[in-house]
């Protein structure tokens, strides 16, 4: 556990967590985010955008009681195997031998994933860029299959897929997302594919996790505060909106944890409900709606307004589609601002805290974080 100084006179203990790379992690705002948390002392969090969990996984170690949600198959995965298994770490380490041993084989994902590694500097064409080498996709073949043949629990299953997952991300040939993959191998892709078990949480409070629309999960779900981290839609208007699809950064971990097999298209052989139209957020919007305003900032201000919690932490950055004074307008319309933190991502580090009228005039810089904790 490590202690980071906030301000000169507060202290924060930071509990270790685990995930994958991940364009949305807030590993780094883990203090600022669990220092506002000590403010208001709840005892139940609602994580409503969960991701790879790294937030919930802090919270259930702070003796929270944690309530995480996400639309994605991967983030239940991981919630799961986090949050919910009472097992110990021993239990584990015969089937994760079992895995480990099987032969790699050729498979579903060796065909569309797996690229062989010619002399180690270049893959050569685009259409050959891919996200593993094969002698780690055959394992991956061999091992998934195993795991659904296997007699295990639920919970079990997710702890031997999120042990997958790490192990693939430690072996990957991207940059942290399979959107696109290197043109030239990583070095850490020649490494061999080994399954570990992930660091388990012992189970001190009744969790919950779910896989929900959050506007669906907010109507039956009530929290002492409400942590929301949602995609943001870029406020670049150049940029294809595609190109900020979370479903499609993150569809290789879907299949792998569905491992159904799915409709492929694309270079990057995305997954067909990945699509820009199927796999469409209104946390994402580009566009306006009929009365004028960006359909992000609508969306932000219903889920504000529909919560049942006493205070909500909501997570922004400067570079996201709602501007500072939409934000601040929204938060107004649905509590008390109570304080703001302003981070800077270059740093890594607190710049300061500020209020209402000091940060809106602050956000125009780039690369900034914002947390505003909010009372209900």
């Amino acid at each position: 556990m490590a202690t980071f100084a906030l301000f000169d006179d507060l202290m924060t203990d930071v509990p270790e967590t685990e995930g994958i790379k991940y364009a949305g992690s807030k590993l780094k705002l883990l203090p600022y985010i669990l220092q506002l948390i000590k403010k208001v002392r709840p005892k139940t969090v609602l994580d409503g955008f969960a991701g790879t969990t790294r937030v919930s996984q802090a919270l259930a170690l702070g003796d929270h009681r944690v309530i995480a949600n996400d639309i994605s198959a991967w983030s239940k995965t991981f919630g799961t195997c986090y949050l919910l298994n009472s097992y110990p770490k021993a239990h584990y380490k015969s089937l994760l031998d079992h895995l480990n041993s099987l032969p790699g084989k050729d498979g579903w994902f060796t065909e569309h994933y797996g690229g062989e590694p010619n002399d180690g500097s270049s893959i050569g064409a685009d259409k050959l860029k891919k996200p593993w080498q094969k002698h780690n996709t055959r394992k991956l073949d061999a091992i998934r299959e195993e795991i659904e043949l296997l007699s295990v629990s639920e919970v079990e299953k997710a702890v031997l897929l999120t042990s997958l997952i790490l192990a693939l991300d430690r072996v990957d040939n991207t940059l942290g997302h399979f959107a696109s993959y290197l043109n030239r191998w990583s070095p850490r892709s020649y490494n061999k594919l080994h399954l570990t078990v992930p660091h388990l949480i012992p189970i001190s409070e009744r969790h919950a996790v779910h896989q929900s629309d959050i506007f669906e999960l907010i109507k039956t779900v009530e929290a002492d505060l409400a942590y929301f981290d949602p995609p943001y839609g870029s406020n670049n208007e150049k940029m294809p909106p595609s190109r900020v699809r979370y479903a499609s950064y993150y569809h290789l971990w879907t299949s792998i944890c569905l491992y159904d097999k799915p409709t492929l298209f694309g270079k990057a052989k995305r997954r067909v409900d990945t699509s820009d139209t199927l796999a469409s957020s209104p946390f994402e919007e580009f566009r306006k709606s009929t009365s004028g305003r960006f359909l992000v900032v609508e969306a932000i201000e219903r889920l504000l307004q529909s919560t049942r919690a006493n205070h909500i932490i909501l997570s922004y950055s400067s570079g996201g589609r709602a501007t500072a004074e939409e934000l601040g307008e929204v938060i107004n319309s649905a509590g008390k601002l109570l304080e703001v933190l302003e981070i800077d991502h270059r740093k890594n580090v607190m710049a300061q805290m500020c209020w209402t009228n000091e940060w809106v005039r602050k956000a125009a810089a780039p690369n900034r974080e914002f947390l505003f904790l909010i009372e209900r």
